[in-house]
C-alpha cells in the first residue's frame, strides 16, 4: 500500500475493533485506503456507499476529539485553582514567621487574629444569618399563637446556633481597627456585629415581652476576649467623696475574669476598676492604688459581689453573696472620684473611652451593675443579694436598658437575679 495514508486506515480499523469506547449502533467500520496526497474529508464525500458511513465516522470523531480538548482545558484549569488555594492556605499555616511560642515578632496579642480568609468566614456567616432569620421568622409566628412551649423550644434552639455561630465567626474576625488594608474587612465585621445583635434583641423580646418585662431584668453577655467588644454607660459619674458599687457576675474562665468594669476620666484611665487579670487575684483600683479582694468565684455560677469606699483613710470593704470577705484602709485616701468620665462594661480602658488589650477583656456574664454616692449598710447588701430589696438602685448608676448601649458583639439576655443561681 505505498504512496497511501495509513493513518485513517489504521483509525478505521481501530473503531471496528471489539470493545471500542464509542457506541455508534449498528454501524459498520470498513478499512479504506486513500491517496497520500488527497484530504481525507473529500476523498470520503467522493465515494458512495461504504463511505458515508466513512464520512460519518470522521465527523463524530472530530467532534470527540474536540469535546476531550475542552473537557482538558476546564480540568487544567481547576486544577489550577485548586493549586493556587492550596498554596494560600499552606502560606496561612507556615510557622516560620512566628516568634517564640507562635507569636509574631513584636506583634499585639489580640487573643483571636484571622486564621483563614475573612471573605470566606463572612461568607459562610451570611448562609447561616440567612437561615437564622428564616428560622426567627417562624419562632415570631409560633409567638403569636398559644403554643409557648413549641415557641420557647425553638428560641432556645436558635439562641444555641447563634452563640455557637458568633463564638466562630468573632474568634475570626477580631481585626485590628488601626491596621491598615483591613477597612473593608471592618465594615463587614460590623454589620455583621449590628445583625447578630438585631438578632439577639428580636429572640429577647420575644421572650419577655418588651411590654411588661422590668427595665432591669437583663444580663450582658461578652463570650470571647476581643479588644472591640463592650458595652457602655450612656451617662457619667459624679464627683463623690464615697460610693458603694454592686453587681452580678458568672464566669469560669481561666487565667483571669478580665475586667467586669473600668470608669476612665481625663487624665486619668484607672479611676475605678475591678479586674483579675492572668494569675493574679481580683484586684480593686482608685486613681492607680490597688487593694487585693478576698474573691473567689470562678466556678461558672453566680455571684453577688458589693464593695464600698469612703475618701477618708481610704477604708474599703468587699462582699460576695452578701457576706463580708474583707476589708482595708489607706485605697487612694482623701482622693475625690471625679467626675465626667465614662464607665466602660467588658473591657480596661488605657484612655479615655478606648485604648482596649484583650488579654485584659473581661469573658463571662454580668447583670445589675449599680452604683451609689454613698457606703451601703451589711444589711441593704444582703438584701441585695438575696434579691429582698424590691426598691434599692444605683443613685448614680441605674441598671437599666436605656443607661447601656453595647458593641462588637456584647449581646443581651433576660436574667432573673435570684432564680439564675445555679
Amino acid at each position: 500500500m505505498e504512496g497511501f495514508s495509513w493513518k485513517l486506515f489504521l483509525l478505521s480499523c481501530l473503531f471496528a475493533a471489539e470493545g471500542s469506547a464509542q457506541d455508534f449502533g449498528q454501524t459498520q467500520f470498513i478499512c479504506t485506503s486513500v491517496p497520500k496526497d488527497v484530504d481525507l474529508c473529500t476523498a470520503a464525500m467522493q465515494n458512495s456507499g461504504p463511505a458515508e458511513d466513512l464520512k460519518t465516522t470522521i465527523i463524530q470523531l472530530r467532534e470527540t476529539v474536540l469535546q476531550q480538548k475542552e473537557t482538558i482545558v476546564n480540568q487544567k484549569e481547576t486544577i489550577k485553582e485548586l493549586t493556587s488555594k492550596l498554596s494560600r492556605c499552606e502560606s496561612q499555616s507556615l510557622p516560620a514567621a512566628a516568634g517564640p511560642g507562635g507569636r509574631r515578632p513584636g506583634g499585639k496579642n489580640t487573643m483571636g487574629d484571622v486564621s483563614r480568609g475573612t471573605a470566606d468566614t463572612l461568607a459562610q456567616l451570611g448562609q447561616t444569618l440567612q437561615t437564622l432569620k428564616q428560622r426567627l421568622e417562624n419562632l415570631e409566628q409560633y409567638s403569636r399563637g398559644n403554643n409557648s412551649a413549641q415557641a420557647n423550644s425553638l428560641k432556645d434552639l436558635l439562641q444555641s446556633k447563634i452563640d455557637h455561630m458568633e463564638k466562630q465567626v468573632l474568634s475570626r474576625v477580631n481585626i485590628e481597627e488601626s491596621k491598615p488594608g483591613h477597612r473593608n474587612e471592618s465594615d463587614q465585621r460590623n454589620r455583621v456585629e449590628t445583625t447578630l445583635s438585631s438578632l439577639h434583641d428580636r429572640i429577647s423580646d420575644l421572650e419577655k415581652g418588651k411590654e411588661t418585662r422590668p427595665a432591669d431584668r437583663f444580663q450582658l453577655t461578652f463570650p470571647l476576649r476581643t479588644n472591640y467588644m463592650y458595652a457602655k454607660a450612656k451617662t457619667t459619674l459624679p464627683e463623690m467623696y464615697s460610693f458603694s458599687v454592686c453587681l452580678w457576675l458568672k464566669s469560669s474562665t481561666t487565667p483571669g475574669l478580665g475586667t467586669p468594669f473600668s470608669y476612665a476620666v481625663p487624665g486619668q484611665a484607672n479611676e475605678l476598676v475591678l479586674i483579675e487579670w492572668g494569675n493574679n487575684p481580683m484586684e480593686f483600683l482608685i486613681n492607680d492604688k490597688v487593694a487585693t479582694l478576698p474573691f473567689s468565684i470562678r466556678d461558672g455560677k453566680w455571684h453577688h459581689l458589693c464593695i464600698t469606699w469612703t475618701i477618708r483613710d481610704g477604708i474599703w470593704e468587699a462582699f460576695q453573696d452578701g457576706v463580708k470577705q474583707g476589708h482595708g484602709e489607706n485605697l487612694a485616701p482623701y482622693h475625690p472620684i471625679k467626675a465626667d468620665g465614662v464607665l466602660v462594661l467588658g473591657q480596661e480602658q488605657d484612655s479615655l473611652g478606648g485604648g482596649f488589650d484583650a488579654t485584659q477583656a473581661y469573658v463571662g456574664e454580668l447583670a445589675h451593675l449599680n452604683i451609689w454616692n454613698r457606703k451601703l449598710s451589711a444589711t441593704e447588701i444582703a438584701n441585695l443579694a438575696n434579691c429582698n430589696s424590691k426598691v434599692l438602685v444605683g443613685n448614680v448608676f441605674s441598671w437599666t436598658e436605656s443607661n447601656i448601649e453595647m458593641f462588637g458583639g456584647a449581646t443581651k439576655w433576660t436574667f432573673e437575679p435570684c432564680s439564675s443561681i445555679n
